[in-house]
């Protein structure tokens, strides 16, 4: 690599993904990042978490190993990585319908876990040294310096700087990727989740296959969450799904992570079966997080090749299939190791912009294929639930058993193997690359 200067990263954005990129930067001896954020302290917003085995494991590459610990990464009893409790009559009986199951081989440590979603931002926090934040850093635009090659970015505040690379990691709702994709911000899907985090002593006496189980309840317009969290922690998540384009839509225009009604909760699940109401009663608040998510992008990569989007900025699927979280670890893992193959330590390979657009380019190609996947089968859902809404029937016994027999797996989703797709691309970086590939 060009001796004379190290090449830098400006990662805006200190979440799950950010945080990831970071980390698996941090051993670089040639490569230089800083982080900047625009809260003004390091909060994560947000109740609750889950990590498949494709999350986990990636942690554990990055050396990020405090986080599997047991102490804070709730894995259920059972094994299995979900229990549904479902369909007309169930839902109010608390009867077993189904289970997810790891399909591959799955070590212990790497089973399904569900977070405190500060646990985890603590966790990884850990590795990252703070001098390498900058809080109150609001993105404003950036621009490319040709005469340097390198960026620019400026923020709110009136101060810039400048980078090689800038990664947008700034969540669903991106200011870099509105910058760059004007009209790109995620629309609302129709559903709002109720939320609460509280200790489980509330619910001491609860059935034990409750408390040390994720379980998830599906009735025929609502769903019900439950799961432990870290820390004696325990979590509840509830619902409420109407139609989007509907005017009068309840919750219609609502702010994330704002205080919401306990009691309208407790009202929404008020003939449920006693387990569960029993678990709303015990909530002391909910606070609203409503659904919002955005079609695929064309492609992540920006000002001539040296920008370029990771986690819930790039693919900004709402969180649905529990995939959010693992999405944007792998995300962060990937675009560390693409540059890592591209600029090795003691390497030679100079800033150009053709090293840094390759970089990225292979980051794109590893990720990209499989984030369109998850998108396009989170937005299929939500358009069968809109058009169940729309159609204004209520689902028959027989017709949510049909729709719970055939609901899709996920496990394509937890159990992606990033280092194999990574490999895949770089074997074609590789032969794009070669002495006769550019004869």
């Amino acid at each position: 690599m060009d001796t004379q200067q190290k090449l830098s990263v400006a990662i805006i954005g200190a979440g799950v993904a950010g945080l990831s990129a970071a980390i698996g930067l941090k051993d670089h001896p040639n490569i230089e990042y800083r982080i900047y954020e625009r809260a003004a302290r390091l909060e994560e917003i947000g109740a609750s978490i889950a990590l498949g085995p494709n999350g986990l494991r990636t942690l554990e590459r990055l050396g990020v190993v405090n986080a599997l610990d047991d102490s804070i990464a709730f894995r259920n009893r059972s094994g299995f990585p979900m229990i549904y409790r479902w369909v007309p009559g169930h839902w109010k009986t608390n009867e077993i319908t189904s289970v997810d199951a790891h399909h591959g081989a799955v070590e212990d440590r790497h089973r399904t876990a569900r977070f405190y979603r500060a646990h985890l931002q603590k966790a990884l926090l850990a590795h990252v040294p703070s001098e390498k934040i900058q809080l109150k850093k609001a993105f404003a635009s950036a621009t490319v310096n040709s005469s340097a090659n390198n960026v620019t970015i400026f923020f709110e505040d009136g101060s810039s700087a400048n980078a090689d690379i800038l990664l947008g990691a700034d969540g669903i709702h991106s200011a870099v990727r509105r910058y760059f994709v004007p009209g790109s911000e995620p629309k609302w899907t129709g559903w709002v989740a109720f939320r609460s985090v509280f200790d489980t002593k509330l619910l001491d006496g609860l059935d034990d296959a409750i408390l040390n189980e994720a379980n998830h309840w599906w009735g025929p317009d609502r769903t019900f969450f439950a799961s432990r969290l870290g820390n004696g922690l325990f979590t509840i998540v509830g619902g409420h799904y109407s139609d989007p384009d509907a005017p009068d839509a309840p919750y219609k225009g609502a702010a994330w992570n704002s205080d919401g009604d306990v009691d309208a909760l407790r009202k929404y699940y008020a003939d449920w079966h006693p387990v569960i109401r029993r678990m709303v009663d015990a909530s002391p608040y909910t606070r609203q997080y409503p659904n919002t998510a955005a079609p695929a992008l064309d492609h992540w990569s920006y000002l001539s090749g040296r920008a370029t989007l990771v986690g819930d900025a790039a693919h900004a699927h709402g969180g649905a299939l529990a995939a959010g979280g693992s999405l944007a670890i792998d995300d962060g893992y990937t675009f560390a190791a693409a540059l890592w193959h591209v600029f090795p330590p003691g390497s030679t390979m100079h800033r150009s912009d053709y090293n840094v657009q390759r970089a990225l380019s292979l980051y794109e190609r590893t990720r990209k294929p499989h984030t369109d996947r998850v998108i396009s089968t989170v937005r299929a859902g939500n358009k069968a639930v809109v058009a169940r809404i729309r159609a204004g029937n209520e689902e028959t016994d027989e017709q949510l058993r049909e729709r719970a027999k055939n609901r899709s797996d996920p496990f394509w989703i937890h159990e992606h193997d990033v280092q194999a797709m990574f490999a895949k691309a770089i074997a074609e970086d590789m032969e794009l690359n070669s002495p006769t590939a550019k004869i």
